[in-house]
């Protein structure tokens, strides 16, 4: 079967391998030919500089080759430590190998067998040693390659098998490996060819020919998610049509005059993005970015405005309860002298008040609706959808988006503007928003306070208590965020002993609240309008307060074990003070255990700026984590990183938007390989992203 292998070929049939094998490699998620060429090396051995073993110097990491002299073994401590030493010349001086419990060790190597290995040189006793060294070849298996990859493992499975598996399967397939981007590009963007590709990111020439190599194929893995966007985008632009809405002077100046402040450039900016979409036939996609406290709800208001002047209906989705009733309150401020009929849809309401709501909303007796998920229940249709505003967007599904167009009218399918309080890095921006529009408001609304960062051990929590003390005296207010967990019965207990213990101790002279997930709306609620209006002086929270929550007032915040929580995260915590006259202070009490839980804190006490935080959490993080578990718009990508790869990006998205102008449907001969792919991988998917 070896003579008929195939790039999907199941991998056990490949030389070498076997049930055995196969069933090791599948852990990995390694099945066919192909999957086992995609897993890539996460680094490469450098053998191309053996020294001479006379050469070595103690405390330096070194690669040596010679032939064995001998082996000993012997145990120490009644049979505790057994020890197995390998002597080994070059001819110009010898080196012992040191193994400690590793009797296997032993039966593998034979005297009189070329070896090469690599580790830290030591000495002792006059004497040249490496304690557990790397073996890179023994004999027939002696590598003829400069550079040797390092895979990601599973037990059981040796670094050495897995090359020599994966020799067999570039002798055999990389041949197969089929060019599906078009010569052009590759001579564009000077990239190599996909079988040389292929070849070079397992056994490089060169540690630049691995990069460059592994560059190729994310470029290439890059260019077909980004041409489903640039197809899905071009369907949406030739084949769906929605309302145009006008919005004249005499429009612009009514809904400016409800708000009593002047708007920002950036929010200026974002609304002339907006109205520019609107008023054509072509359905609006567009994303607004900002970071907490940017004013993009102003813009949202903005829109959702258009909509009702121009006789339509309009809905603003949140993920939250609290999120959607923080918007219906702002809303209600703004809308409180005009003639707007609005109203807020949510799970919480009894199934009269839903029944006599869904009714006004389908005989076009409500103009805007403010809700969660309930807003795109079946039983919800709307008498003439022109406008849809998607909070947070990144914490909906794709089928949930999809919903709307179904409640349009047919062939006139509503504008949509994206929001997000979540600053979010251009290269995801790009990969996971790819077909929208972006806009982003960078500037911060005039008057908007600093807030301070502090990092701070826990025992230092009595001196910042102290502090939050003078400045609730002062009339501030402030918040105690519990340790990130989730929201067990446990968890929730933890947090209201922490109440308790606040509340009758250090703050007994103040009115301490307390608000977490498992609380119904309606609870919730009334402990948040509490602390807008003044009766609580501090409030205990989980990070249910997260987003959205608005207190002018607060202008402090202690966040306890800090290393637990993301950056996006913590930022978005950060944003809930100093939103009024009076400037912030946060403190992160934390003691982290790791490098990377250490650099978050660093990095938010560095800097308030959203966009660089974020770019910072992607790099710590990963796409994945970024979003969290619920984002379902995140590419499947096996060779790319979207946390260092942003020119390739960037290059994919240019390639595949200029692609589709020049040839939508991908028909040309030379664009046929791409064509296959696309809808072998992404096919079943077009239709259900066209809202994002």
């Amino acid at each position: 079967m070896a003579g008929t292998t195939h790039l999907e070929s199941d991998v056990q049939y490949l030389k070498g391998v076997g049930p055995r094998r196969a069933a090791l490699l599948r852990r990995l998620g390694i099945v066919t030919v192909r999957d086992l060429l995609l897993h890539l090396p996460r680094s490469y051995e450098d053998v191309s500089r053996i020294q001479p073993i006379q050469d070595l110097v103690p405390d330096r990491w070194a690669v040596i080759a010679g032939r064995i002299l001998f082996i000993e073994r012997r145990s120490v401590g009644n049979d505790r430590l057994k020890i197995v030493t390998v002597g080994v010349s070059d001819k110009t001086g010898v080196i012992h190998l040191i193994w400690f419990n590793y009797e296997q060790i032993g039966e593998r190597l034979k005297p009189g067998q070329s070896i090469i290995c690599a580790g830290k040189v030591e000495r002792y006793r006059h004497e040249l040693q490496m304690k557990h060294p790397q073996i890179v070849g023994i004999d027939r298996e002696l590598p003829t390659d400069p550079f040797l990859p390092v895979y990601p493992l599973t037990q059981d499975l040796r670094v050495q098998e897995l090359r020599r598996i994966m020799k067999h399967a570039l002798a055999q397939c990389a041949d197969q490996w089929p060019e599906i981007v078009p010569r052009q590009l590759l001579l564009k963007r000077g990239l190599p060819p996909a079988g040389q590709a292929v070849r070079e990111v397992h056994f490089p020439p060169s540690l630049e020919a691995a990069e460059q190599a592994r560059r190729r194929l994310a470029y290439e893995e890059l260019l077909i998610f980004q041409l489903a966007f640039a197809v899905l985008r071009h369907q949406m632009d030739r084949e769906r049509r929605a309302p145009p809405l006008r919005v004249t002077e005499e429009i612009d100046r009514r809904i400016r005059r409800l708000f009593p402040f002047s708007f920002t450039a950036g929010q200026n900016a974002a609304i002339a993005d907006a109205v520019r979409d609107l008023q054509s036939v072509r359905p609006m996609h567009r994303l607004v970015q900002g970071d907490v406290g940017a004013g993009k709800t102003v813009v949202a208001t903005y829109v959702l405005l258009v909509a009702v002047a121009n006789r339509y209906q309009a809905a603003l989705m949140a993920p939250t309860e609290v999120l959607a009733r923080q918007h219906w309150l702002t809303l209600e401020r703004y809308l409180a002298h005009s003639r707007v009929r609005r109203a807020l849809l949510t799970g919480s309401l009894s199934s009269a008040e839903r029944e006599r709501l869904l009714k006004a909303i389908r005989d076009g007796e409500v103009d805007l609706v403010v809700g969660t998920h309930a807003i795109i229940q079946e039983d919800v249709v709307f008498h003439r959808l022109g406008v849809v505003v998607i909070d947070e967007q990144h914490k909906f599904g794709v089928r949930q988006r999809a919903r709307f167009r179904q409640m349009a009218q047919p062939g006139c399918e509503p504008h949509y503007l994206v929001m997000t309080a979540t600053p979010i890095p251009r290269t995801l921006t790009l990969t996971v928003f790819g077909d929208l529009d972006v806009s982003i408001i960078r500037d911060l609304p005039p008057g908007r306070q600093p807030v301070e960062t502090r990092i701070v051990r826990p025992k230092q929590l009595a001196e910042v208590y102290a502090f939050v003390r003078e400045k609730l005296a002062e009339g501030r207010q402030a918040y105690v965020i519990c340790p990130r967990v989730e929201e067990t019965d446990e968890a929730l207990a933890a947090a209201e002993q922490l109440q308790a213990e606040l509340a009758l101790g250090v703050f007994r002279d103040f009115r301490v609240g307390l608000v977490h997930g498992r609380m119904s709306e309606a609870q919730k609620d009334a402990v948040m309008d509490q602390f807008r209006r003044g009766e609580l002086h501090l409030l205990v929270a989980t990070a249910v307060v997260e987003v959205g929550v608005d207190v002018p007032n607060a202008t402090v915040m202690v966040i306890h074990d800090a290393s637990r929580f993301g950056l996006a995260q913590l930022h978005q915590l950060r944003g809930r003070i100093a939103r009024g006259s009076h400037p912030g202070y946060c403190f992160l009490v934390a003691e982290p255990k790791s490098e990377e839980a250490r650099e978050r804190l660093r990095v938010l006490a560095s800097t308030t700026d959203g966009f660089e935080i974020a770019e910072a959490d992607l790099r710590l993080r990963g796409p994945g984590e970024f979003f969290g578990t619920r984002q379902h718009g995140l590419p499947e990508l096996r060779v790319a990183n979207l946390a260092r790869d942003q020119e390739l990006v960037q290059w994919a998205r240019e390639d595949a938007f200029e692609l589709v102008r020049a040839d939508p449907q991908l028909r040309r001969p030379e664009h046929a390989a791409l064509r296959r792919e696309l809808l072998a991988r992404y096919g079943q998917r077009l239709q259900l992203a066209a809202v994002g």
